[in-house]
Order: C-alpha cells, then sequence, then structure tokens
C-alpha cells in the first residue's frame, strides 16, 4: 500500500545511498546529505540501511499512512507527530493505517530523514532512488515530492520492536561552532601563507546558498594569491585554474572571498582551484548547518582524516550493536 503524500514540506525528496560510478560521466553520486542519519533512519525500522526515504529541509511533510508500518525520523530536531501528538525522533515508531505522519517546528539542525518500514520503491535510476533534479533522475519523475504524490513502499518488511530508539551519544550533531576538518589540497600553494593561517583562524558563517549541490560561507578575510602568469587554458582571475575533476568536499573560493564546499549534487569538475577538501567523516555535519551558522576550519593531516573515518565507522557499528 502508498504513502499519499497531503502536504510536501520544503525541498522533500527521495534519498538512499546514491549512485557510486557515474562522477565520471558528469553524474554525482547524490542521495543523502546526512547519510549517517539516514542509515540510522532504516535500522530503525528494519530495513537495509541503503533503502529510500525521504530528506525534508527545515520542515517536514505531511504523508497519510494507508498501511500498518514502522516510521523513524532521524537527523535534524524535527519532531514527528502521529496525528497530531508529538512523539520522538530516532525512534521506531508504530503506524496504523489511516493515520497521519507530520511534523512540530524544527528546533535544531537543517535536514530531517524519515525510513518507513519497507522503504520507499520508486523505480530506480542508474541503480538509486535517489533524487537528482538537475538530470531529471529518480525521485517522483526526477523531482522533488508534490502534494498529490503517491509513494510505494515495498513489501519486504524486516523485523523490528517499535519504540527502539538510539541512544543520544550515538547521534552525530554539529558543535557550536561547528568544526569543520580540512585537508589542504593541491592548489593550497596558490595563496600565501598569510591567507592560508587566517582561513583556519578565522570564524565563518554558513550564507543563504546552502543547498545539496554546495554550502557558501562568509564572515572571513578574502584570500590573497601568490603571483602568478596564468596557464594556458585558465581564467585570468587568480582563483582559476586549468579545469579540473573535484573531489566531494572540495573547498572553491571563487575570486577569493567566498569558499564553497561541494557537496552531494555538485558538478565533477570545473576551472576554480580548491583550496582542500572536507575529509569524509564530517561531510554529514555540513547538511545540518543552517544559514548564519558560525563553523570554523579546522586543518588536519591524512593521518587524522582516516582516524576520523575509522571513528565514524565504529560509531555506525556500535548503533547496529544497540539496535540488534
Amino acid at each position: 500500500m502508498p504513502i499519499n503524500v497531503k502536504t510536501a514540506g520544503f525541498a522533500t525528496t527521495i534519498q538512499d545511498l546514491g549512485r557510486p560510478g557515474y562522477y565520471h560521466l558528469g553524474i554525482p553520486m547524490g542521495g543523502a546529505m546526512d547519510r549517517f542519519a539516514m542509515r540510522c533512519a532504516n535500522l530503525l525500522v528494519g530495513n537495509d540501511e541503503g533503502a529510500a526515504g525521504l530528506e525534508c529541509v527545515f520542515m517536514g511533510p505531511e504523508l497519510e499512512i494507508t498501511e500498518d508500518v514502522i516510521v523513524a525520523v532521524t537527523g535534524a530536531d524535527l519532531p514527528p507527530k502521529i496525528d497530531g501528538e508529538v512523539l520522538e525522533s530516532w525512534t521506531a515508531i508504530k503506524v496504523k493505517a489511516g493515520q497521519t505522519l507530520s511534523f512540530d517546528y524544527l528546533r535544531s539542525g537543517a535536514r530531517g530523514y524519515i525510513a518507513i518500514s519497507g522503504g520507499i520503491d520508486t523505480p530506480p535510476a542508474l541503480g538509486s532512488r535517489s533524487t537528482y533534479p538537475i538530470g531529471a533522475l529518480g525521485g517522483v519523475d526526477g523531482r522533488a515530492v508534490q502534494a498529490g504524490d503517491v509513494l510505494p513502499i515495498g513489501s519486504d518488511k524486516g523485523t523490528v520492536k517499535a519504540d527502539q530508539s538510539i541512544p543520544s551519544n550515538l547521534r552525530r550533531e554539529p558543535g557550536a561552532p561547528a568544526e569543520l576538518r580540512v585537508m589542504p589540497g593541491l592548489y593550497w600553494h596558490r595563496v600565501t601563507k598569510a591567507a592560508g593561517q587566517k582561513f583556519f583562524d578565522e570564524t565563518w558563517k554558513v550564507a543563504s546558498e546552502a543547498d545539496r549541490m554546495g554550502y557558501r560561507f562568509q564572515g572571513g578575510s578574502p584570500l590573497e594569491f601568490v603571483d602568478r602568469e596564468p596557464p594556458f587554458g585558465a581564467g585570468s582571475d587568480p582563483s582559476n585554474i586549468t579545469d579540473a575533476c573535484y573531489p566531494y568536499g572540495s573547498i572553491q573560493v571563487p575570486g577569493g572571498t567566498e569558499p564553497i564546499i561541494l557537496h552531494r549534487d555538485a558538478v565533477s569538475g570545473g576551472g576554480y582551484f580548491m583550496l582542500g577538501t572536507v575529509i569524509s567523516a564530517d561531510m554529514d555535519l555540513i547538511g545540518q548547518l543552517q544559514p548564519n551558522v558560525e563553523i570554523k576550519f579546522v586543518k588536519v593531516n591524512m593521518h587524522t582524516a582516516l582516524s576520523a573515518r575509522q571513528e565514524r565507522a565504529a560509531m555506525l557499528e556500535n548503533v547496529r550493536q544497540a539496535l540488534a
């Protein structure tokens, strides 16, 4: 039985863990911006961790449930409501056929993740149900969810106990200010030593341009570039390079003024230099940052980045064990 979308909330999309393997063709991996939260929501309802659910931004949708299911909401502090009764997030909630899932006001974070037992069963595109609107892939006809949509639910429902929850010490949330760990990149030599130090010493704020393609930051000092003769194929601006590939988490600084972190739906290459790259362990945190939130960039090396990735994997394993 399907889920009926009564209201869509804001920028609500179907997401799973993405479609790796096509980045060289210009198609990003996509998927949930906060992959840890998406995995946790699926674990709570007995789904495979890569099952498709809903990602909503700032406000949640209103959904009519047409069969008995288990629902979980993780990520941002966006309390779920069943027929108007406010319930706990990060918890497996039993919902009966005919009941309505809606949401209270956002208290912290930016993106909530809604998993439903059985998973959303829209047709996959290139191996994923994730919505990539620019390429019209996945989701509902390649777009965000709208009022009136009917979302099919898979029949493969695992065994799960309602009221199970993930302990607060196993939930990842940005600090205040949030810290994003960065490895300097191949083009670090393009800025002066003093400018590089300021980049890490100063406090930045999330700008209003913050979406699935990238997050812009404001409030720090403009970069000072080392003088150069532009190479063949590069533009005249000091921030230009000969076109190159962009890894996920790359930090561009067009014109040297406002850093932009490329995220899940970002383009795969272009002509702006990359100051560095946010480590994989901290990419989830970016998706939970609201505009005007303060952040600090923290310089790290490869050893720290790999250790952080191991810690993140261990935390996810602890969640699996807690729900086993």
